[in-house]
């Protein structure tokens, strides 16, 4: 494409491309490397937009500001840049708000996305143009660095999909002469990089080989050296004495952990790994815990620390926060959120108040591992917070935490949550095991303690068993006797009947009397 064919409107040749994508009635993805940056190149893009939208996108855009109970100020600014068509993906947006911005450009009723690289994935949209703003992306300590081909790639596949297009326009901006030749060089020709197996991860190994064991698809060391030589692993790294001995330090582990045992001649008589390592061969069972562990699919390691943490629990004094802080410093918790400067403070304060209780043992300020501690805390402060009914507005302006981050925590403590309280169960961790159930209602529903007994009843949230709770029905027993006209007043008619019907009193609409637009505590005109 040649630059004399865009004609330019502004300074920025990004938004010059998209207005002349638009001139041409298609539509346009732009990919930029940070969440601000997309949200702040849609705002410039919407204030260049003059045409009205259609009723279509003002609903659109309606439903995207309303997806929260408490709209935030990135839903308000979502919302005012959708009424030009115009919107930002990203992963700090709610899950339902990335649906209804997706949704709404496969209809064609928003016409530009700015978004980060996680919409180059796994998705097939009408977009005519890709625009490739940032090549770049900082990388911690390596500062800028270029972005992998295979990355590039991805973005560019956008554009012109066969389901929507004929053809399609993949664009990447340079500032000059060398740096057009360097990105025609690096990616339009380049190769891309080699994949590699995930299995030479080492958390990825020990789930697969916990796994492989426990299903009973190897039984023996034979039996898993035997399927292992089949996979990629073993066909990219073509080395099995070392694949060997990564194996057998494997089970090593799983057996130091309790969740399989060894065995050299009889299954009844089982002997450490470690003495029989020089043996080819030597049968692998699985342990309650361990078969557990594997339907559980957590990594065995993060296991062995949980049942660590929750044994110590079940002995030693501890708290809420310390069971939250604990399954936030687990690598399934990652990435966590990241603790900023102006957090320190915060985050001292509440170290010296739960130092005590912490489960988790707290590293060396000197240590590499010392960073991720402080960010597993910052983790723990915000579920904390959230449990303690904050508001996702509140929660973005105290820790910078936005709706999408705060509801994939959420989804991931709960499954953490939930594999604690089955491993609690298993071990006779009683207390504990009730514990951790409580915290899990109240981390799915972000809801204090007190409103747990409400939170039973379906299509009760945190709002709604608030607002019952206020007016002093705390519990089941209350809501039983509470009048339907009441119940109605405070939660809908729909939700009040629903909520009779699950505390077995099926009512019907005529027992129900509200006066018209009126709720509990309002008085109108003709009242007098």
């Amino acid at each position: 494409m040649k630059g004399s064919e865009i004609r330019e409107e502004t300074s920025d040749a990004t938004i010059n491309i998209v207005l002349d994508t638009l001139k041409k009635e298609k539509q346009a993805i732009v990919f930029v490397n940070t969440k601000r940056g997309a949200e702040a190149l849609a705002e410039r893009i919407a204030s260049k937009i003059k045409e009205v939208p259609g009723k279509e996108t003002l609903l659109l855009a309606d439903k995207a500001e309303k997806t929260l109970s408490s709209p935030t100020k990135q839903c308000r600014r979502l919302g005012k840049i959708l009424r030009k068509s115009v919107a930002f993906h990203h992963s700090g947006l709610h899950y339902e708000q990335r649906d209804i911005v997706e949704t709404g450009f496969r209809e064609r009723n928003v016409r530009v996305i700015c978004a980060t690289p996680t919409l180059a994935a796994g998705v097939d949209l009408p977009a005519y143009r890709v625009v490739i703003r940032d090549l770049k992306r900082y990388s911690g300590g390596w500062g800028m660095q270029g972005i992998p081909v295979l990355e590039y790639e991805q973005m560019a596949g956008r554009a012109g999909r066969p389901s929507f297009d004929k053809e399609g326009e993949a664009v990447c901006i340079a500032n000059n002469v060398g740096e057009r030749e360097e990105i025609w060089e690096q990616y339009v020709n380049g190769l891309p990089e080699d994949i590699l197996s995930k299995l030479a991860v080492e958390p990825v190994l020990r789930t697969y080989v916990l796994a492989l064991v426990a299903t009973g698809y190897a039984g023996s060391f034979k039996e898993l050296m035997g399927f292992m030589k089949n996979t990629f692993y073993a066909h990219q790294y073509k080395e099995l004495s070392r694949l060997k001995q990564v194996l057998k330090s494997t089970i090593n582990s799983l057996e130091e952990w309790e969740f399989i045992q060894t065995n050299k001649e009889a299954e009844d008589d089982f002997v450490s790994a470690d003495k029989i390592k020089k043996d080819e061969d030597f049968l692998l069972k699985p342990t309650k815990l361990g078969e557990r562990v594997a339907e559980l699919y957590l990594d065995p390691l993060t296991a062995n620390y949980l049942l660590k943490c929750m044994r110590k629990a079940a002995s030693e004094e501890h708290s809420t926060f310390g069971l939250l802080q604990m399954i936030s410093w687990t690598l399934e918790m990652r990435p966590l959120i990241r603790s900023r400067q102006k957090d320190i403070p915060l985050i001292d304060e509440k170290l010296m108040l739960e130092s005590e209780k912490l489960l988790a043992e707290e590293p060396s300020s000197f240590s590499d591992e010392y960073d991720e501690f402080i960010d597993s805390v910052k983790t723990a402060l915000v579920l904390e917070a959230w449990i303690e009914e904050t508001t996702e507005e509140q929660l973005l302006e105290r820790y910078g935490v936005t709706p999408g981050e705060m509801n994939a925590k959420i989804e991931r403590s709960d499954w953490l949550l939930y594999s604690c309280f089955e491993l609690s169960k298993l071990q006779g961790f009683r207390k504990v095991s009730n514990e951790i159930l409580k915290i899990r209602v109240r981390v799915k529903s972000g809801a204090k303690e007190e409103l747990l007994p409400l939170l039973k009843l379906k299509n009760v949230g945190r709002v709604r068993a608030r607002k019952l709770y206020t007016n002093k029905i705390k519990d089941l027993g209350d809501v039983k006797k509470a009048s339907i006209t009441l119940l109605a007043e405070l939660i809908g008619k729909n939700i009040a009947l629903d909520v009779k019907k699950q505390v077995g009193q099926d009512l019907s609409n005529e027992k129900i009397v509200v006066k018209k637009n009126k709720r509990k505590g309002q008085v109108s005109l003709g009242d007098y």
